[in-house]
């Protein structure tokens, strides 16, 4: 005669072991996807270090010219009216420039806005 079959035990883990498992690959998921992240990131970084340090240097050589630029100015109105008065007026005419190209980047970021 045939034995019964025993019951095989369930090749199923419990519920709490899976949800276990589950939750900690996704922590390592989260975890790998940050450190990709963070990598990309400094690699970035790194690579705009030169062109912005580059950048800031081409500013400051910029700001160099315009001062020049407003010295020979003044000069020139200084010596057609005066020193004080051609200063004054100097001033006023790169005051003015400056303000228009506040104004115009302004309307330019409301409209963007």
């Amino acid at each position: 005669m045939l034995k019964p079959a025993e019951p095989t035990p369930s090749p199923e883990r419990p519920i709490g072991e899976l949800v276990q498992e589950l939750v900690d690959e996704g922590k390592a998921y989260a975890r790998a996807e940050l450190d990709l992240g963070k990598a990309i990131a400094a690699s970035k970084a790194r690579a705009l270090a030169l062109p912005a340090g580059l950048f800031v240097a081409a500013l400051f050589v910029g700001m160099a010219a315009l001062n020049a630029l407003a010295l020979g100015v003044v000069l020139a109105l200084a010596h057609l009216m005066g020193p004080l008065l051609g200063a004054i007026v100097g001033m006023l005419i790169f005051a003015a420039i400056a303000g228009g190209l506040a104004w115009f980047g302004l309307e330019r970021l409301r409209g963007a806005l």
